[in-house]
Protein backbone atom coordinates (compact mmCIF):
# COMPACT_ATOMS: atom_id res chain seq x y z
CA UNK A 1 0.00 0.00 0.00
CA UNK A 2 1.12 3.10 -0.76
CA UNK A 3 1.64 6.35 1.33
CA UNK A 4 -0.94 8.14 -0.35
CA UNK A 5 -3.56 5.51 -0.13
CA UNK A 6 -5.72 5.98 3.56
CA UNK A 7 -6.01 3.06 5.46
CA UNK A 8 -9.11 1.42 5.24
CA UNK A 9 -11.21 1.43 8.59
CA UNK A 10 -14.11 -1.01 9.19
CA UNK A 11 -17.52 -0.73 9.44
CA UNK A 12 -18.32 -1.24 13.63
CA UNK A 13 -21.62 -2.60 14.52
CA UNK A 14 -23.35 -4.19 17.48
CA UNK A 15 -24.63 -7.67 17.52
CA UNK A 16 -27.09 -8.73 20.70
CA UNK A 17 -26.01 -11.76 21.56
CA UNK A 18 -28.97 -14.12 23.20
CA UNK A 19 -28.23 -12.78 26.74
CA UNK A 20 -28.65 -9.25 25.86
CA UNK A 21 -25.20 -8.64 25.55
CA UNK A 22 -23.84 -6.24 22.57
CA UNK A 23 -20.74 -7.34 21.03
CA UNK A 24 -19.23 -4.91 18.88
CA UNK A 25 -18.17 -6.53 15.49
CA UNK A 26 -15.63 -4.84 13.03
CA UNK A 27 -16.29 -5.60 9.61
CA UNK A 28 -13.97 -5.02 6.13
CA UNK A 29 -16.66 -5.68 3.53
CA UNK A 30 -14.94 -6.37 -0.17
CA UNK A 31 -15.88 -3.47 -3.05
CA UNK A 32 -17.73 -6.47 -4.69
CA UNK A 33 -19.55 -9.72 -4.93
CA UNK A 34 -18.62 -11.28 -1.41
CA UNK A 35 -16.73 -14.52 -2.15
CA UNK A 36 -16.32 -15.92 1.24
CA UNK A 37 -16.68 -15.13 5.11
CA UNK A 38 -13.77 -14.84 7.21
CA UNK A 39 -14.78 -14.15 11.44
CA UNK A 40 -11.68 -14.25 13.37
CA UNK A 41 -11.89 -14.27 16.66
CA UNK A 42 -8.83 -12.34 18.62
CA UNK A 43 -6.66 -13.64 21.84
CA UNK A 44 -7.06 -13.31 25.38
CA UNK A 45 -5.54 -9.24 25.28
CA UNK A 46 -6.07 -7.99 22.28
CA UNK A 47 -9.13 -6.86 20.04
CA UNK A 48 -9.91 -6.19 16.50
CA UNK A 49 -7.42 -2.71 16.57
CA UNK A 50 -4.55 -5.15 16.37
CA UNK A 51 -5.26 -6.29 13.05
CA UNK A 52 -6.21 -3.82 10.86
CA UNK A 53 -3.80 -5.10 8.13
CA UNK A 54 -5.38 -8.77 8.05
CA UNK A 55 -9.23 -6.88 7.58
CA UNK A 56 -8.18 -5.15 5.09
CA UNK A 57 -6.03 -7.57 3.06
CA UNK A 58 -9.12 -10.46 3.16
CA UNK A 59 -11.31 -7.78 2.02
CA UNK A 60 -9.84 -6.34 -0.76
CA UNK A 61 -8.95 -10.13 -1.86
CA UNK A 62 -13.26 -10.64 -2.34
CA UNK A 63 -13.77 -11.72 1.72
CA UNK A 64 -15.83 -10.07 4.15
CA UNK A 65 -14.12 -10.17 7.02
CA UNK A 66 -15.50 -9.72 10.59
CA UNK A 67 -13.94 -9.26 14.15
CA UNK A 68 -15.90 -9.84 16.94
CA UNK A 69 -14.45 -8.40 19.92
CA UNK A 70 -15.14 -11.10 22.73
CA UNK A 71 -17.57 -9.54 25.73
CA UNK A 72 -15.42 -7.79 28.37
CA UNK A 73 -12.64 -6.97 26.01
CA UNK A 74 -11.82 -4.66 23.37
CA UNK A 75 -14.65 -2.34 22.37
CA UNK A 76 -16.88 -3.83 24.86
CA UNK A 77 -16.81 -1.93 28.26
CA UNK A 78 -19.58 -3.83 29.61
CA UNK A 79 -18.29 -6.26 32.43
CA UNK A 80 -14.67 -5.77 31.70
CA UNK A 81 -12.66 -8.60 31.62
CA UNK A 82 -14.92 -10.91 32.44
CA UNK A 83 -17.32 -14.08 31.10
CA UNK A 84 -19.93 -15.97 33.07
CA UNK A 85 -18.75 -19.38 31.71
CA UNK A 86 -16.71 -20.85 28.80
CA UNK A 87 -20.23 -22.37 27.02
CA UNK A 88 -21.26 -18.44 26.94
CA UNK A 89 -18.13 -17.63 24.90
CA UNK A 90 -18.27 -19.90 22.32
CA UNK A 91 -22.13 -19.53 22.36
CA UNK A 92 -21.40 -15.56 21.48
CA UNK A 93 -18.99 -17.26 18.01
CA UNK A 94 -22.03 -19.65 17.13
CA UNK A 95 -24.59 -17.13 16.98
CA UNK A 96 -22.70 -14.63 14.97
CA UNK A 97 -21.57 -17.18 12.82
CA UNK A 98 -25.05 -18.06 12.70
CA UNK A 99 -26.14 -14.72 12.35
CA UNK A 100 -23.88 -14.19 9.52
CA UNK A 101 -24.55 -16.72 7.34
CA UNK A 102 -28.04 -16.54 7.85
CA UNK A 103 -27.93 -12.75 5.67
CA UNK A 104 -25.46 -14.64 3.45
CA UNK A 105 -27.25 -18.06 1.99
CA UNK A 106 -25.06 -20.26 0.16
CA UNK A 107 -21.72 -18.23 1.28
CA UNK A 108 -18.91 -20.63 2.43
CA UNK A 109 -17.42 -19.47 6.11
CA UNK A 110 -14.04 -20.15 7.39
CA UNK A 111 -13.01 -19.44 11.11
CA UNK A 112 -9.79 -17.79 12.02
CA UNK A 113 -8.13 -18.25 15.50
CA UNK A 114 -5.49 -15.73 16.73
CA UNK A 115 -3.84 -17.07 19.62
CA UNK A 116 -6.21 -17.38 22.72
CA UNK A 117 -9.13 -16.97 20.47
CA UNK A 118 -7.60 -20.50 18.67
CA UNK A 119 -8.76 -22.36 21.81
CA UNK A 120 -12.52 -21.12 20.97
CA UNK A 121 -12.67 -21.66 17.33
CA UNK A 122 -11.46 -25.18 17.42
CA UNK A 123 -14.24 -26.06 19.78
CA UNK A 124 -17.29 -23.61 17.79
CA UNK A 125 -15.50 -25.93 14.55
CA UNK A 126 -15.65 -29.19 16.25
CA UNK A 127 -19.09 -28.48 17.53
CA UNK A 128 -20.88 -26.95 14.75
CA UNK A 129 -19.23 -28.49 11.55
CA UNK A 130 -22.43 -27.00 9.60
CA UNK A 131 -21.27 -23.43 10.09
CA UNK A 132 -17.90 -23.66 9.42
CA UNK A 133 -15.87 -25.00 6.11
CA UNK A 134 -12.77 -24.16 6.88
CA UNK A 135 -10.14 -23.66 10.32
CA UNK A 136 -6.98 -21.42 10.27
CA UNK A 137 -5.46 -21.80 13.47
CA UNK A 138 -2.69 -18.26 13.79
CA UNK A 139 -0.27 -18.99 16.36
CA UNK A 140 -2.98 -20.34 18.75
CA UNK A 141 -2.88 -20.93 22.20
CA UNK A 142 -3.60 -24.43 22.39
CA UNK A 143 -0.74 -25.29 24.07
CA UNK A 144 0.73 -22.04 25.72
CA UNK A 145 4.42 -21.51 27.35
CA UNK A 146 3.33 -18.79 29.49
CA UNK A 147 0.28 -19.07 32.47
CA UNK A 148 -0.17 -18.28 35.96
CA UNK A 149 1.37 -20.05 38.84
CA UNK A 150 -0.51 -23.04 41.06
CA UNK A 151 -0.43 -20.53 43.62
CA UNK A 152 -2.43 -17.92 41.29
CA UNK A 153 -4.63 -21.38 40.34
CA UNK A 154 -5.98 -21.89 43.99
CA UNK A 155 -6.71 -17.93 44.37
CA UNK A 156 -8.31 -18.00 41.56
CA UNK A 157 -10.68 -21.35 42.25
CA UNK A 158 -11.19 -19.91 45.46
CA UNK A 159 -12.27 -16.13 44.05
CA UNK A 160 -14.68 -17.99 41.82
CA UNK A 161 -16.60 -19.47 44.39
CA UNK A 162 -16.36 -16.03 47.14
CA UNK A 163 -16.01 -13.21 44.34
CA UNK A 164 -16.04 -14.34 40.42
CA UNK A 165 -15.43 -10.66 39.46
CA UNK A 166 -12.06 -10.43 41.62
CA UNK A 167 -9.35 -9.81 39.13
CA UNK A 168 -6.06 -11.04 38.49
CA UNK A 169 -3.33 -9.95 36.24
CA UNK A 170 -3.01 -11.63 32.48
CA UNK A 171 0.78 -12.91 32.62
CA UNK A 172 1.18 -11.15 29.21
CA UNK A 173 2.03 -7.77 30.71
CA UNK A 174 5.88 -7.69 28.48
CA UNK A 175 4.73 -6.55 25.27
CA UNK A 176 7.93 -7.88 23.78
CA UNK A 177 6.05 -11.14 23.97
CA UNK A 178 4.43 -10.61 21.51
CA UNK A 179 6.76 -8.87 18.83
CA UNK A 180 10.29 -7.47 18.40
CA UNK A 181 9.02 -4.44 16.83
CA UNK A 182 9.36 -1.58 18.71
CA UNK A 183 6.43 0.28 17.51
CA UNK A 184 4.47 -3.12 18.20
CA UNK A 185 5.37 -2.99 21.55
CA UNK A 186 5.24 1.00 21.86
CA UNK A 187 1.19 0.26 20.27
CA UNK A 188 0.59 -2.89 22.80
CA UNK A 189 2.12 -0.51 26.16
CA UNK A 190 0.19 2.42 25.38
CA UNK A 191 -3.21 0.40 24.29
CA UNK A 192 -5.84 1.60 26.14
CA UNK A 193 -8.41 -1.24 24.99
CA UNK A 194 -5.65 -3.93 25.45
CA UNK A 195 -7.25 -6.40 28.34
CA UNK A 196 -4.73 -6.67 31.04
CA UNK A 197 -6.71 -7.96 33.97
CA UNK A 198 -9.51 -10.79 33.74
CA UNK A 199 -11.77 -12.05 36.24
CA UNK A 200 -11.91 -15.47 38.56
CA UNK A 201 -15.01 -16.21 35.67
CA UNK A 202 -12.76 -15.44 32.79
CA UNK A 203 -9.78 -17.16 34.10
CA UNK A 204 -12.11 -19.90 34.73
CA UNK A 205 -13.71 -19.70 31.71
CA UNK A 206 -10.26 -20.57 29.88
CA UNK A 207 -9.40 -23.30 32.33
CA UNK A 208 -12.88 -25.30 31.34
CA UNK A 209 -12.00 -24.23 27.50
CA UNK A 210 -8.66 -26.11 28.08
CA UNK A 211 -10.13 -29.44 29.32
CA UNK A 212 -12.72 -29.20 26.09
CA UNK A 213 -9.69 -28.78 23.58
CA UNK A 214 -8.41 -32.54 23.81
CA UNK A 215 -11.85 -33.72 22.73
CA UNK A 216 -12.90 -31.28 20.22
CA UNK A 217 -9.59 -32.53 18.26
CA UNK A 218 -11.24 -35.63 16.77
CA UNK A 219 -14.11 -33.93 15.38
CA UNK A 220 -12.40 -31.61 13.19
CA UNK A 221 -13.06 -32.62 9.85
CA UNK A 222 -13.00 -29.48 7.65
CA UNK A 223 -9.78 -28.16 6.09
CA UNK A 224 -7.22 -26.80 8.48
CA UNK A 225 -4.47 -24.68 8.68
CA UNK A 226 -1.98 -23.78 10.98
CA UNK A 227 0.85 -20.94 10.94
CA UNK A 228 3.21 -20.24 13.51
CA UNK A 229 6.32 -18.60 14.46
CA UNK A 230 9.38 -19.84 14.55
CA UNK A 231 10.24 -17.38 17.34
CA UNK A 232 7.09 -17.71 19.24
CA UNK A 233 7.87 -16.81 23.19
CA UNK A 234 3.66 -17.54 23.76
CA UNK A 235 2.85 -21.01 22.76
CA UNK A 236 4.83 -24.24 22.62
CA UNK A 237 4.83 -24.33 18.56
CA UNK A 238 6.26 -28.77 18.49
CA UNK A 239 3.13 -29.18 21.24
CA UNK A 240 0.95 -27.13 18.76
CA UNK A 241 1.76 -29.26 15.91
CA UNK A 242 1.14 -32.37 17.90
CA UNK A 243 -1.78 -31.70 18.80
CA UNK A 244 -3.16 -29.89 15.18
CA UNK A 245 -1.24 -33.58 14.11
CA UNK A 246 -4.58 -35.12 16.08
CA UNK A 247 -7.17 -33.32 14.15
CA UNK A 248 -9.54 -35.82 12.46
CA UNK A 249 -9.29 -33.64 9.01
CA UNK A 250 -7.64 -35.51 6.17
CA UNK A 251 -6.78 -32.09 4.63
CA UNK A 252 -4.33 -30.08 7.31
CA UNK A 253 -1.44 -27.55 6.37
CA UNK A 254 1.20 -26.05 8.16
CA UNK A 255 2.86 -22.54 7.44
CA UNK A 256 5.69 -21.81 9.57
CA UNK A 257 7.65 -18.17 9.80
CA UNK A 258 10.98 -19.13 10.75
CA UNK A 259 11.91 -15.86 12.33
CA UNK A 260 8.46 -14.58 13.38
CA UNK A 261 6.95 -13.73 16.23
CA UNK A 262 3.81 -14.32 17.98
CA UNK A 263 1.91 -11.96 16.47
CA UNK A 264 2.29 -11.45 12.84
CA UNK A 265 0.20 -8.64 12.22
CA UNK A 266 3.48 -6.87 13.76
CA UNK A 267 6.04 -8.72 11.56
CA UNK A 268 8.15 -5.93 8.94
CA UNK A 269 6.12 -7.22 6.74
CA UNK A 270 2.34 -8.51 7.79
CA UNK A 271 1.16 -8.99 4.24
CA UNK A 272 2.98 -12.17 3.94
CA UNK A 273 1.07 -14.27 6.45
CA UNK A 274 -2.29 -12.13 5.64
CA UNK A 275 -1.80 -12.87 1.73
CA UNK A 276 -0.58 -16.69 2.71
CA UNK A 277 -4.19 -17.12 4.28
CA UNK A 278 -6.09 -15.41 1.68
CA UNK A 279 -4.41 -18.25 -0.88
CA UNK A 280 -5.33 -21.29 1.67
CA UNK A 281 -9.10 -19.75 1.47
CA UNK A 282 -8.96 -19.73 -2.04
CA UNK A 283 -8.19 -23.08 -2.39
CA UNK A 284 -10.35 -24.50 0.28
CA UNK A 285 -13.33 -22.29 -0.05
CA UNK A 286 -13.33 -22.11 -3.76
CA UNK A 287 -15.81 -24.89 -4.53
CA UNK A 288 -18.43 -24.04 -2.43
CA UNK A 289 -18.99 -20.72 -3.29
CA UNK A 290 -22.22 -19.40 -5.16
CA UNK A 291 -22.73 -15.66 -6.38
CA UNK A 292 -23.24 -13.06 -3.10
CA UNK A 293 -23.88 -9.48 -3.41
CA UNK A 294 -21.51 -7.17 -1.20
CA UNK A 295 -24.17 -6.34 1.10
CA UNK A 296 -26.88 -8.75 2.62
CA UNK A 297 -30.56 -8.02 0.96
CA UNK A 298 -32.51 -5.69 2.42
CA UNK A 299 -35.32 -7.27 4.80
CA UNK A 300 -38.41 -6.34 3.47
CA UNK A 301 -40.45 -6.02 6.70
Amino acid sequence: MTEATPPRSPEVQSFAASDGYPIHVAIWRPSGPVKGLAIVLHGVQSHFGWYHNLGRTLADSGYLASFPDRRGSGANPLDRGHAPSSGRLIADQVEWARALRGDYPGVPAALAGISWGGKLAVIAAARHPELVNALALICPGLQPRVGVSLREKLQIAWALVTNPRKTFPIPLSDPALFTESPEGQAFIASDPYSLREGTAGLLAASFFIDRQLGRAAAQIRQPALLMLAGRDRIIENPKTRAYFDRLASADREVIEYPEGHHTLEFEPDPSRYALDLVAWLDGRLGDRRSASPAHPPADPT
